[in-house]
């Protein structure tokens, strides 16, 4: 049986930071909170001296890990309304390849959630799927995969760290999400280039042309000039700015959007994949990657499981053919739940988070083995680790960062919010690299994947005729 981690979840905290602090005033308080976290920050952690941060896109985390023994998975008796056949609907094995986009934004959020009875998302996929006055209608939003599935996501997690409590840390869609990633805020400005003119939304405005800096506030990549720590954001196949199936989506490509990547000179840090391959084959990959897909990669409807999973494979195949392999964290996840189903119900930190449970998983030679850990989770808690690992505990805090913006959360500070490095054992002999076929022969997926897993992507079809 996998080990478990279930800590005690201490109360919602909120960092609310005034921003008119004199500068002595503001000095102090950053060399005294700096201080006080790094002496608390265990010093096996610098082992780890490259992070790579593999985004995929929507799925829940009952979708892809609600069987897997030990974890906090589906419920024996989950039955969700189904207000137009007049009955409920089970959860039930999903062999699919392609699966429905789902609805997934912050007003779907709050139907799904319906007030934390974690029912509202079969008729909320209804609502907005199925035509109106018409007969029978079924949804893939209560479909689950099983091992067989997707062998290779459940090895990593059967033989490192699986975290069945890890959440959107934005009530929303893939923007908030991403934003999220790499700057612990979503807002929308109103004065360009200003960060105090910010507001927290889960609808942000998305980069476009004649505003292609819309996001004013600090993201992590200014800390990381400022402490001369070197990073790289890698694009499948590079950037695109519309729904083309072959680069990456300008809504998971947000960093270009910061004003403080331009002004500080990073943009040249933002690259295709093809570099980060060679980075890892060379042994010179940066201390902090960030790694995200085009559509056809994503596991984002209508794309393939398949090919999301053998493109996910490839990539962590890499790292760990690499010369730095021995000193790399791996943390995979999936950006928002994709309208699917999930039966956690996510905790209250501020306005926009949490949201609903996605799977997750840290890969690394000092990863515990077979361990769940059960800590509250978000992608802050990936900040967190960057800033404790190479920043001596540095925040994005208005207060200490050199930058103030109007953020009301301190995201990384929040007490419930666990620390990543409970999920490492750094006495122990460094793990061997556990390389896998990226597309195994034997996956239960229908239709059965072509050899490779690189298929075309395939359009969603309506497997059940609805009306």
């Amino acid at each position: 049986m996998p080990v478990r981690w279930r800590p005690r979840l201490a109360p919602t905290s909120m960092v609310v930071v005034g921003i008119t602090v004199a500068i002595s005033a503001g000095m102090l308080a950053q060399h005294s909170s700096a201080g006080r976290t790094a002496a608390l920050i265990d010093p096996a952690i610098h082992k780890i001296k490259h992070v790579i941060i593999i985004t995929q896109e929507n799925r829940s985390f009952d979708t892809y890990f609600g069987t897997f023994p030990g974890a906090d998975g589906i419920p024996s008796r989950a039955c969700l309304p189904d207000l137009r056949d007049r009955g409920c609907t089970k959860p039930w094995a999903d062999h699919f390849d392609s699966n429905g986009n789902n609805p997934h934004a912050q007003d779907s959020f709050r139907a799904d959630v319906n007030g934390g009875k974690m029912n509202g998302y079969v008729t909320e996929a209804q609502k907005e799927l199925c035509k109106p006055g018409g007969g029978p209608c079924h949804t893939d939003v209560m479909g689950y995969h099983v091992r067989t599935d997707i062998p290779n996501y459940w090895a990593y997690a059967k033989n490192f760290v699986l975290q069945d409590h890890m959440f959107e840390a934005a009530s929303s869609w893939s923007l908030p999400a991403h934003l999220y990633e790499v700057s612990g805020w979503s807002a929308k400005c109103n004065k360009r280039g200003d960060p105090m003119s910010c507001r927290s939304t889960g609808m942000p405005p998305n980069r476009k042309a004649g505003h292609t800096a819309p996001f004013a506030w600090t993201d992590l990549t200014y800390l990381l000039h400022k402490h001369h720590v070197s990073w790289g954001y890698y694009l499948d196949h590079g950037a695109v700015s519309d729904t083309k199936t072959t680069g990456t989506w300008v809504v998971w490509n947000v960093l270009p959007g910061f004003t403080d990547v331009r002004s500080d000179g990073q943009l040249a840090d933002i690259g295709p994949l093809s570099r980060f391959y060679a980075h890892a084959k060379a042994g010179t990959l940066p201390q902090v990657s960030w790694v995200a897909p085009d559509l056809r990669d994503s596991e984002h409807s209508p794309a393939l499981v398949s090919t999301g999973q053998a493109y996910v494979t490839r990539v962590i195949n890499a790292v760990m053919r690499s010369p730095d392999w021995k000193s790399s964290a791996i943390f995979l996840t999936w950006d928002d739940w994709g309208g699917f189903y999930d039966h956690v119900g996510p905790p209250h930190v501020d306005g926009l988070g949490y949201g609903i449970r996605v799977p997750a998983i840290v890969i690394s030679p000092y990863a515990r083995r077979g361990f769940i850990d059960s800590q509250t989770l978000t992608s802050d808690a990936y900040l967190k680790f960057i800033e404790d690992d190479f920043m001596s505990g540095a925040r994005l805090d208005p207060a200490t960062d050199g930058r103030p913006d109007s953020r009301p959360t301190v995201r990384e500070n929040v007490a419930m919010l666990g620390n990543l490095i409970k999920d490492f054992n750094f006495s122990q002999t460094p793990r061997p690299p556990l390389v896998l076929n990226p597309c195994p022969p034997d996956m239960t997926l229908i239709p059965r994947p072509k050899p490779g897993c690189t298929d075309t992507i395939a359009l969603h079809t309506n497997k059940w005729g609805n009306s």
